[in-house]
């Protein structure tokens, strides 16, 4: 039986390919994902299966081999995304046709092939994340192919990896001043700067609709909606925080929705708030949501370009964009925690927020009638509110993840027969008890609360912090919010408590081990990732030009920006001819003397070997005879030859470096050399023939 031979015994062209594949497997496997789980499967296999040929020292597979599983990665693009055209399916392909050109690793040539295919890979991972953890798997990846690169440039042998990967670390740190410069003064044409996404799947945990069970399922999802930073001193209290997303007002007995869209929003709204007291100044940064909804903190009464789009304020109070929000986004806006918005008479246009649909929740109909009996004609608005909430406070309600399915009369289930709930179902009975006493009131969406990072103080909302809350409308105040829920748990808006997610069996290792490390990692790493948003991700051309300003620039435009890109371009070739200079200059004045005198006679047609000493150049001019028209100027040439070497090997020279540059000047033009040869080792030549 034949022993596989040990990796310290593989062949250098056997050890360079298992390293390759070993990078080539880990850009495949970022982009794991998000490719059909085929692509994967088959980008793994033939990656593992072209390793084993490495190993084994075995031939590659022929052509007819490699077509089928062309056609098949070709067959699964089109089976998966319907084209082979686009994002998706340009991605899954590229993976596959990356796997597949190792199979036609047999010469450097194509190995350079996958080289620079390789890189270019690495930028697809940018279409789906820009994250602080995307950005350093794709440069572990990018050091792993610089190194195989250097690597397939090496003389032969058996280099060490650790060599090149060396090599390929300082070329990476050589090029980071450029990239630098180039990322913060290359201008930034929106909307061309950034990378499009063609995906249609919401992300933002709230959707445009709601039914009951549709928020509850949020709870469980622990990632970053979006973080906000607020001035020193003035955050305020958490159960303050209340984010503003779409405002349902339609209820057709299953379904909530808003009654007005992004196409009803305008950019400069009549005075929607009506606004009191000291504004809270705060910057809010949003992860990718897909969604055209702008999370502002209520009440904003007014906002700035949302990334290089428009906000617009719909007549309920919501911030929206026209195009789905798919990158970081950030924003600073001024928000007035004492605040007003509606009409403060009834109008005819309330009666939309009264409205119910006949043959839902008959018993609630007749709660609402009971306590109109209870409280009389002359109770108010105010009053029919307290009561309610006052029986969610005292009539055993529950806040809980797991109320079950609902049926047709969802209102009437929490009422009267399950008591639990999560914050939409409460909102929502709550909402439809309100209408039936004839007061106008609709549920609002968004995300209320947080928590505090204690690395660097910025407040993060989460996907699980996602609300539900009610507005009723009042004579005389217009709409004022109403949370249900505070009164079945008062923990939910009161307090940092949450439902979370059960952790993971690495977290709950973590957790049992130390119950405060978890938390502090967590806490360092969001505050790592929200620097990366700030600085990196969210560096628009608006902060370029601010940067151009803090330089000294009056007005400051694209031009400006590429005149500085220009100077520094122009600074760092000075600098680079500087240091070649520095370099020539450092080296040994002798032996740059004697390169330039090797360089000349080889030009002159004298056949010398690479490192001739001056002795043999000086030989080498010897087979001229005396007669010969040319033989005082080689005797010239090898007189100064001679006294170079008696410069650098005769301590009883007195002859200078300078003195004998000063000669290579006056020295008169070199022959060309005779028809005999010369003989390249030390041995005395022969005679010149007479």
């Amino acid at each position: 039986m034949r022993l596989m031979p040990s990796p310290a015994h593989l062949p250098r062209e056997a050890r360079d390919t298992l390293f390759l594949l070993a990078v080539i497997g880990w850009i495949v496997l970022m982009q794991t994902p998000h490719l059909p789980g085929w692509c994967s499967g088959l980008a793994f296999a033939v990656l593992a299966g072209r390793g084993w040929l490495a190993w084994r020292q075995r031939p590659l597979p022929r052509w007819p081999w490699r077509l089928g599983l062309l056609v098949l990665a070709l067959g699964g693009t089109w089976a998966s995304h319907r084209t082979l055209l686009g994002q998706d399916a340009g991605v899954t392909l590229i993976m596959v046709l990356l796997a597949l050109k190792t199979l036609e690793l047999r010469a450097r040539r194509d190995a350079f092939v996958v080289f620079f295919l390789g890189f270019f890979t690495l930028l697809t991972h940018f279409f789906h994340s820009q994250s602080l953890l995307t950005a350093a798997g794709i440069l572990l990846a990018l050091l792993g192919l610089l190194t195989a690169l250097v690597n397939a440039h090496c003389p032969v042998g058996r280099p060490p990896l650790w060599h090149s990967a060396k090599l390929a670390g300082g070329m990476a740190l050589l090029g980071a001043p450029i990239m630098l410069a180039l990322f913060l003064f290359f201008p930034r044409f929106a909307p061309l700067w950034g990378i499009p996404s063609d995906s249609t799947l919401g992300r933002s945990g709230l959707s445009g609709q709601m039914q009951v069970g549709q928020i509850a399922s949020l709870a469980l999802d622990d990632s970053i909606a979006f973080r906000v930073e607020f001035e020193s001193g003035r955050r305020p209290s958490q159960q303050a925080l209340y984010f503003r997303g779409p405002v349902l007002s339609r209820f057709d007995g299953v379904q909530w929705r808003p009654r007005y869209s992004e196409l009803d929003a305008r950019p400069n709204p009549p005075a929607v708030w009506g606004v009191a007291g000291e504004p809270v100044r705060y910057r809010l940064t949003m992860e990718p949501s897909n969604r055209p909804w702008v999370l502002a903190l209520e009440a904003t009464p007014a906002l700035p370009a949302v990334g290089n789009q428009t906000a617009a304020l719909t007549p309920d109070g919501q911030w929206t964009v026209r195009r789905p929000l798919t990158d970081v986004t950030r924003f600073e806006a001024e928000a007035y925690l004492e605040h007003r918005h509606g009409p403060r008479e009834r109008t005819l246009a309330l009666q939309d927020d009264l409205d119910l649909p006949p043959g839902y929740n008959p018993r609630t109909l007749q709660l609402a009638q009971d306590l109109q009996r209870q409280l009389g004609a002359e109770a108010d608005a105010r009053q029919y509110v307290q009561a309610v909430l006052d029986r969610l406070r005292t009539g055993g309600y529950r806040y809980t993840l797991a109320p079950g399915l609902y049926g047709r009369h969802t209102a009437d289930e929490f009422w009267f027969d399950r008591k639990e709930g999560f914050c939409e179902h409460i909102a929502s009975s709550f909402v439809v008890l309100m209408r039936a006493i004839d007061i106008p009131a609709r549920v609002v969406t968004g995300y209320q609360g947080g928590s505090l990072n204690p690395v660097d103080g910025v407040w993060t909302v989460r996907q699980s912090d996602a609300h539900a809350w009610a507005e009723v409308w009042l004579a005389g105040e217009g709409w004022t919010r109403i949370d249900p829920t505070s009164y079945v748990m008062p923990a939910r808006t009161d307090t940092v408590e949450r439902l979370r997610p059960p952790p993971g069996l690495f977290t709950g290792t973590l957790l049992r081990v130390n119950p405060a490390l978890w938390p502090r990692i967590r806490a360092l790493w969001e505050a790592t990732n929200n620097r990366w948003n700030q600085w990196v991700l969210n560096y628009t051309q608006t902060r370029q030009l601010d940067l151009l300003r803090r330089l000294g620039f009056q007005s400051p435009s694209w031009t400006d920006l590429l005149q500085v890109l220009g100077g520094l371009a122009g600074l760092v070739s000075a600098l680079g001819m500087g240091w070649l200079w520095w370099l020539r200059h450092r080296q040994d004045p002798w032996l740059r003397l004697l390169g330039a005198a090797r360089q000349y006679l080889q030009r002159a047609g004298f056949d010398l070997p690479p490192h001739a000493t001056p002795r043999q150049m000086a030989r080498a001019l010897a087979p001229f005879a005396p007669h010969h028209p040319h033989a005082a100027a080689a005797g010239a040439w090898g007189q100064w030859l001679l006294e170079l070497e008696a410069c650098r090997y005769d301590p009883a020279s007195r002859t200078s470096v300078q003195a004998l540059r000063s000669r290579w000047r006056q020295l008169p033009a070199c022959p060309r050399p005779p028809v005999t040869g010369y003989d390249k080792s030390d041995r005395p030549l022969p005679p010149p023939a007479q």
